[in-house]
């Protein structure tokens, strides 16, 4: 007789689990971001429109974000954007409404829920590092933003420390550069003054003929 008793009531949870499992039927107030994790700072997946019909598969019992699905699609809402049906008034899902809405207190793990929904999405690849929450993943990318930032700078002042020392250069060939012209017009400059010196000294030169010619001498009359 136990034993029957014991059968009853297995096959009547067996009976009672689809009710159980059955999701909540809930309506969005806005346009709002279904994303990959309870929180604002998980990537976006789609956009579900103000006043559309979403399945609600489990809310979390610390915050109010709740596991819904939306045209085939899986992600989570804030419940403060979800309304559900209860006792012929729509109420905002909060943690007082998941009992009698008959909505499962869930938990979320970005491992196990990514690798069933999102293997196919680019944020896929870094699900090691969301997974020690956004916060984690925002700072650790600011951090990689920040060393590549600094790379870049030391980078650049490296280029301008090389440019400097180029055009250092540059500059000492251009002034020896100058200065060897500069002596070589100075140069020129004494050897045409010379050469016009020497010719005025020719020009001042008395003719040798005022002085050899004399009386008489018929090379005076030259």
């Amino acid at each position: 007789m136990k034993n029957l008793f014991v059968k009853i009531a297995a096959v009547g949870l067996l009976m009672l689990a689809p009710a159980i499992a059955q999701a909540a039927e809930g309506y969005s107030t806005a346009n709002v971001n279904m994303r990959a994790g309870p929180s604002t700072r998980y990537p976006a997946v789609a956009v579900i429109p103000a006043g559309s019909s979403v399945e609600i598969r489990g809310c979390l019992s610390d915050v109010n974000w709740c596991d819904v699905e939306f045209y085939g699609g899986r992600g989570w809402v804030s419940g403060q954007y979800v309304q559900a049906l209860y006792q012929q008034r729509r109420v905002y899902v909060g943690p007082q409404y998941y009992r009698p809405l008959g909505i499962p207190m869930i938990r979320f793990s970005v491992d196990n829920y990514w690798d069933r929904y999102y293997r196919n999405r680019d944020f896929y690849r870094d699900r090691d590092r969301w997974s020690r929450g956004p916060d984690y993943y925002y700072r650790d990318r600011d951090n990689r933003d920040r060393d590549r930032d600094r790379d870049n700078r030391d980078r650049d002042r490296n280029w301008r420390e090389r440019d400097g020392d180029r055009d250092g250069r540059d500059r000492a060939r251009d002034w020896r550069d100058d200065n060897q012209r500069d002596d070589r017009q100075r140069d020129d400059r004494q050897r045409g003054e010379r050469q016009r010196d020497d010719r005025r000294g020719d020009d001042r030169r008395p003719d040798r003929r005022n002085f050899d010619c004399r009386p008489g001498d018929p090379s005076c009359d030259e």
